[in-house]
């Protein structure tokens, strides 16, 4: 799945000043929504599995998940994108990025990033259901 619009998830650390952020750097995993409901489900369920901050996007399509810098490289999940967002020294912005966009999970009430590798498997996971759930109709 690719997508034609560049995200900003994380915003100049001279832009904020209260209430301090820890510093982050983020990756942005885009998936569509059904699958990236049921992996946050399946994360939040999860034995110490956290899940980081996730963004449902304007149109309903997709949320993206913030996972630490570096994820994009080696990122190969069918069905999704790993966009790079180059936040290097940034901190998680707390509204959201994009005009019409809302945090599904903000940052500050979730973990700084999901790991990629728990997430990877959450989303295997998620695809497996929906299959079943769909070839059950």
């Amino acid at each position: 799945m690719k997508t034609s619009r560049s995200i900003e998830v994380c915003a100049p650390l001279t832009e904020y000043s209260e209430p301090p952020l820890a510093e982050v750097g983020c990756d942005l995993v885009t998936v569509p929504t059904r699958q990236g409901l049921e992996a946050v489900d399946i994360l939040r369920r999860g034995a110490g599995e956290a899940v980081g901050p996730v963004l449902h996007d304007d149109g309903g399509d997709t949320l993206g998940f913030v996972v630490p810098p570096g994820t994009a490289a080696a990122w190969d999940v069918p069905g999704s994108t790993c966009t790079e967002t180059n936040g290097r020294g940034l901190r998680l912005n707390p509204e959201p990025p994009v005009a019409g966009s809302d945090w599904l999970l903000p940052p500050g009430e979730a973990d700084l990033a999901t790991d990629p590798v728990v997430l990877r498997a959450a989303l295997g996971e998620a695809a497996r259901l929906i299959e079943a759930a769909d070839g059950c109709q």
